[in-house]
């Protein structure tokens, strides 16, 4: 697996393809072509290739302006399928078990190892930092997929579902994640909070 130092602005596919079902399932196939087409997602790209954070950013932009009554759910849903993603093809099944096994105070530092080390694959060229806790805290530094962007309230519904679902799934089925703080506020840094307790 490479380092990622090589791919300095490109995201995974999964911020793309998990878009996909979920808003065929929540706004309907039309408005999901209609809204990939223009962006050259129509069809879906090569999930075994890396996308341009901007493109990707585009399209996540581009689903909070044009359907604001629903990205929310579509990108929650987007980030509980992506964390899906990762436990099925790339965490192996012995380190599952393992993590599950532990107790959530052992698991939770070990997780948060490997969540960033393969940051890179999520954040572009952002910077992703964490603390351990609980709460386990992620800071995502210029947060390339809302780069440029101005709200009242934090927008990255997509990346805190990907770390509930992978703490849930892996450290404490009760952990909840929330985005306490994000850029497109004004906040120097999206930060994630990963709670159980």
């Amino acid at each position: 697996m490479p380092d990622g130092s090589h791919m300095t602005a490109r995201i995974g596919p999964n911020a793309v393809l998990q878009l996909a079902p979920a808003m065929d399932r929540i706004a309907g196939e039309g408005a999901r072509r209609a809204l990939f087409a223009p962006l050259g997602f129509d069809p879906l790209p090569d999930p075994t290739a890396m996308i341009d954070e901007a493109r990707v950013a585009a399209l996540h932009s581009a689903l909070r302006r044009y359907h604001p009554e629903n990205a929310r759910e579509i990108a929650i849903a987007a980030g509980q399928g992506t964390g899906d993603y990762i436990l099925a093809h790339r965490i192996p099944h012995a380190a599952q078990t393992l993590l599950r096994a532990l107790p959530a105070r052992v698991a939770a530092p070990i997780l948060t190892r490997a969540i960033l080390a393969h940051g890179w694959t999520f954040c572009g060229t952002g910077t992703l930092s964490a603390r351990s806790g609980p709460p386990v805290v992620f800071t995502l530094a210029d947060n390339p997929i809302i780069r440029g962007d101005h709200a009242p309230a934090p927008l990255c519904d997509w990346h805190a579902a990907v770390f509930e679902r992978l703490f849930a799934g892996l450290v404490h089925p009760r952990a909840h994640a929330i985005e306490s703080a994000c850029c497109a506020t004004g906040a120097p840094a999206c930060r994630f909070e990963i709670d159980w307790r």
